[in-house]
């Protein structure tokens, strides 16, 4: 455990990447690891990460894990991010890439502790949306019954659900009960 903790207040991503038409800088997966290699060898530590397809709420997510090793240490972290069906200028396997990229970045965030609020997902000027997920996808079917699920099936990450909260417009009556269901989760 001690190895993690060196890693994650050693760690400096920067935000390398740039985005022209929103103005503002992020970083990425590969800002991320890159950054993280030489930690990871310098303390003779490994870091996996996998993805898997889960449905939620009727919703493709691709799911992913950032496994940090050291001796018999193991913890792991997930990222979530829901596989878009079409995308302007993209086929499906780069579809596939970018949401698996995005939710690889989030794992890696919960396992080293980055903090992203100031990144570009809370700068972004998404237009209002009860529904409104970090991708930017809006699902305009989700019922109260799904929130309730979908808090349900994250518990491990009550900390991205109450960011959520913060970033993105949910309407006062749909954060009062993605609350209560946080409360109810074990």
């Amino acid at each position: 455990m001690e190895s993690l903790i060196k890693i994650q207040s050693e760690l400096k991503a920067p935000k390398n990447q740039k985005n022209t038409f929103g103005n503002y800088n992020y970083r990425s997966c590969e800002d991320i690891l890159e950054a993280v290699k030489p930690l990871l060898k310098e303390n003779n530590c490994l870091l996996t990460l996998s993805d898997s397809i889960e449905e939620i709420c009727g919703a493709a997510f691709i799911k992913s894990t950032a496994t940090f090793m050291h001796g018999d240490f193991k913890h792991e972290a997930h990222g979530y991010a829901r596989h878009a069906n079409t995308k302007k200028g993209m086929d499906d396997s780069q579809i596939t890439g970018s949401t698996s990229s995005y939710s690889r970045k989030y794992a890696l965030n919960g396992l080293f502790c980055i903090d992203d609020t100031k990144d570009s997902d809370a700068t972004n000027k998404h237009e209002s949306s009860d529904y409104k997920f970090g991708n930017g996808d809006t699902l305009p079917w989700v019922t109260d019954d799904q929130v309730k699920a979908m808090v349900n099936v994250l518990p491990a990450q009550k900390d991205v659900v109450i960011a959520s909260l913060v970033k993105y417009k949910w309407s006062k009556q749909r954060k009062e009960l993605i609350i209560k269901e946080l409360d109810n989760v074990k």
